[in-house]
C-alpha cells in the first residue's frame, strides 16, 4: 500500500549507508523520546534505527517482543514500532499494553494487508497499521503524532499522581468536609451532616483548599471527580482512579 522513496532495500546497502553518515547523525539527548523498533528483519531494523536517531529520537530495537518485553518502561514519551508480518500475536500486546503501558503508543507494521487486523488495532487505540515497503514520511508523521500521545499520557498520570499525594495529607475528618463540600452542601449544611459547627467546617474547608493547592471550588470538584470522591455523605478513597 505503501511505498518507501528515501530506504535503501538491500541489506548491505542499508548498512554502509548507515556507515557512511554515521558522521552526520544527530546525537538524542539523554531525556529525548524513545522509540521501540521490535520484530522484522535485521537490515529493516537497522535502517529504521538510523531513520529515528536522525530525527533527533532515541531508537532501541529488538528482534523479538520477548526480548522487548523484558526491557523496562520508560520514564519518557515513547512510542513501539511492532512488526507483525511473523507474528499474529500483535493485538494480545495490545491488550497487555494498554493495562501495564498506557503511555505507550503502538504502531503497527506488516508485510501483507490485513484489513480485519488493522480495524481493530486502530480501534484499540494503535496510532498507524502501515505495510511494507514503508514510506518515510507516513512513518515519521506516525511516530511524531505517537510520542504526542505519549507525552500527553505521561503528563495525565504524573498530575494524578500529584492529586493522590495532595489527598493523602488530608485528614479523615478533611476528606469527609471535602466530599459533602464538593456535593454542593453549603457550610451550615456540612456542619449539621457532620455535628460540627460551621465555624469548624470553614477552618476544615480551608485547610482542605491549601492542602489540595485549589484556587476555587470548581477546581476542587474537577480534583475530586478526578480522584473518584464519593460526592454524598462521608467519603470515598481513590482505589478506583486511574495510576
Amino acid at each position: 500500500m505503501n511505498s518507501i522513496a528515501t530506504r535503501t532495500p538491500v541489506a548491505n546497502a542499508v548498512t554502509f549507508t548507515h556507515a557512511l553518515n554515521r558522521k552526520l547523525e544527530v546525537q538524542p539527548a539523554s531525556d529525548a523520546p524513545l522509540v521501540f523498533v521490535v520484530g522484522g528483519e535485521a537490515a529493516e531494523r537497522e535502517s529504521l534505527e538510523f531513520l529515528i536517531r536522525r530525527k533527533g529520537w532515541k531508537p532501541q530495537t529488538f528482534a523479538s517482543v520477548q526480548d522487548f518485553l523484558s526491557h523496562p518502561a520508560p520514564l519518557v514519551p515513547s512510542c513501539l514500532i511492532l512488526d507483525v508480518s511473523q507474528d499474529c500475536h500483535g493485538l494480545e500486546l495490545q491488550k497487555r499494553f494498554a493495562v501495564e503501558r498506557s503511555e505507550m503508543s503502538i504502531i503497527f507494521v506488516t508485510s501483507y494487508s490485513d484489513v480485519r487486523m488493522a480495524v481493530q488495532a486502530i480501534k484499540a487505540g494503535a496510532i498507524e497499521f502501515l505495510t511494507k515497503p514503508l514510506m518515510n514520511d507516513l512513518l515519521l508523521s506516525a511516530i511524531q503524532q505517537a510520542l504526542e500521545c505519549s507525552r500527553a499520557t505521561l503528563a495525565q498520570q504524573a498530575e494524578m499522581r500529584g492529586l493522590k499525594r495532595c489527598y493523602a495529607t488530608l485528614t479523615r475528618r478533611e476528606r469527609q468536609v471535602m466530599a459533602l463540600v464538593v456535593s454542593g452542601m453549603l457550610n451550615k449544611q456540612v456542619g449539621g451532616e457532620l455535628g460540627i459547627s460551621e465555624i469548624t467546617v470553614k477552618a476544615h474547608r480551608g485547610q482542605v483548599m491549601q492542602k489540595m493547592k485549589a484556587d476555587s471550588l470548581a477546581q476542587l470538584v474537577k480534583m475530586a471527580a478526578r480522584l473518584r470522591v464519593k460526592t454524598s455523605s462521608g467519603y470515598s478513597p481513590y482505589c478506583s482512579a486511574a495510576a
